[in-house]
């Protein structure tokens, strides 16, 4: 099973201290390696993305920055895992090397694969 994770450090938290970032990496490579990590990142802040709608069949196209977004994401990372279990269980260990934060866990649909 493939799961979408994100992960948003507290508004107003001190950015990461070298520690932390050298625990991150260590952590990130040690799941890289065990083959449960498929993609990892992080989104620059503010926001500098480009939205997009469609409307009454049209599409409108918003460019950012937005600074306004009140909840923007620190990283994300594209597990594979074999429960939901188990992304919580992976989550838990990286927010405690990263800090007080909140992010959410989704299951990714794959268009052919049979469902668990």
């Amino acid at each position: 099973m493939k799961f979408l994770m994100t992960y948003q450090s507290d508004p107003g938290a001190p950015p990461p201290t070298p520690e932390q970032l050298a625990a991150i990496g260590k952590f990130t490579e040690e799941m890289m390696k065990s083959g449960k990590v498929v993609l990892t990142g992080g989104i620059t802040r503010p926001t500098t993305g480009t939205k997009v709608a469609l409307t009454n069949g049209k599409l409108v196209v918003t460019d950012g920055p937005f600074p306004e977004t009140k909840e923007l994401i620190d990283g994300f990372v594209i597990l594979e895992v074999g429960s939901l279990q188990e992304a919580i269980e992976n989550s838990d260990r990286f927010m405690r090397i990263a800090g007080e934060g909140r992010g959410e866990i989704m299951r990714i649909f794959e268009y052919g694969a049979a469902p668990h």
